[in-house]
C-alpha cells in the first residue's frame, strides 16, 4: 500500500495505491489525520485510482475522514472510483454522504466550492 498526499488549490488530496486493507488503513489514516492538520482542515479528495482491492476497513478509513472534515467545517470527495469499488460504495450507503467524481480536477471543484 503507498499513499501520497499532496496540498493543491489548499486542498488535501490523498492518492491511494495498492490493496487498501486492515493492515494498511491504521497508519494511512495517521498520516492523513496529519496533513489535514497541517492544511487546516480546508478540505479532503481521496482519489482510488490505483486501489486494487478494498475490504471493509477502508469505508471506515473513508467515513472518519468525513466526520473529521465534517467537524472541522471542510468539505470533501471521493473520485476515479473503478467500477468494482464504485459498487461497495453504492451498497455501503457512503455516496448518499459523499459525492463521488470521475476526475480528481472535478472533485477539487466541488471541494473549493464550498
Amino acid at each position: 500500500m503507498k499513499i501520497t498526499a499532496q496540498e493543491k488549490q489548499g486542498t488535501l488530496v490523498v492518492e491511494l495505491q495498492g490493496e487498501l486493507d486492515h493492515h494498511a488503513v491504521e497508519t494511512i489514516r495517521d498520516d492523513i489525520d496529519q496533513e489535514l492538520r497541517r492544511t487546516h482542515y480546508a478540505g479532503l479528495v481521496m482519489s482510488f485510482r490505483n486501489i486494487d482491492f478494498m475490504d471493509s476497513s477502508a469505508l471506515g478509513l473513508i467515513l472518519g475522514r468525513y466526520r473529521t472534515m465534517s467537524q472541522h467545517q471542510g468539505r470533501m470527495a471521493l473520485c476515479e472510483v473503478n467500477p468494482s469499488l464504485r459498487k461497495i460504495f453504492e451498497l455501503s450507503g457512503i455516496l448518499k454522504i459523499l459525492p463521488l467524481f470521475d476526475s480528481e480536477v472535478q472533485a477539487l471543484q466541488y471541494v473549493k466550492e464550498g
